[in-house]
């Protein structure tokens, strides 16, 4: 098969499309936390205590996000649907008051694990700019994948699925 001028600029566009967003992506995650997790140690809303280092048996999903993201937003169901099988402990960000935090939760009829991180310290720990950011912590709190932007469910469950291998 011959490629004519079309087919071989078709080539070139899709070729110079992917480098660009390679290279986005790279850039967006340059500053972001890697190697060993940083600790997160906090109480959830639900008042339970929980530490990022203690008990892991499998991989586990930590997700930094905000109520006013709608990125964010677009994202929850996934989120809150791998939290049915799956550690996960998500970190809202910057988004108001426990008391606010637990009613955006209420409405939006959301169960999964939040540590509310009014002031940032958390996510200046990650290195986080914006939300939402995934990152996938093994059995030995290591980050296998970081993922800024919206991530499909299938994304994140084959991500958690190769972390536990």
């Amino acid at each position: 098969m011959k490629l004519n001028k079309k087919h071989y600029r078709l080539i070139v566009e899709l070729t110079l499309i992917l480098v660009i967003l390679f290279a986005v992506r790279l850039w967006v995650q340059r500053d972001v936390a890697s190697g060993t997790a940083p600790n997160i140690s906090a109480f959830i809303l639900d008042g339970q205590y929980f530490d990022l280092y203690q008990n892991k048996t499998r991989p586990m999903l930590v997700h930094f996000w905000a109520t006013w993201c709608p990125v964010c937003k677009l994202e929850q169901s996934n989120i809150e649907n791998i939290a049915l099988d799956h550690p996960v402990i998500t970190i809202a960000m910057q988004s108001g008051d426990d008391y606010e935090l637990s009613q955006f939760m209420l409405e939006e009829k959301l169960s999964f694990n939040v540590i509310n991180d009014e002031s940032g310290m958390l996510s200046r720990k990650y290195n986080i700019r914006g939300v939402p950011v995934s990152f996938i912590v093994n059995k030995e709190n290591k980050i296998e994948f970081v993922e800024v932007g919206y991530t499909t469910e299938l994304g994140l469950r084959m991500r958690l699925w190769w972390a536990g291998l």
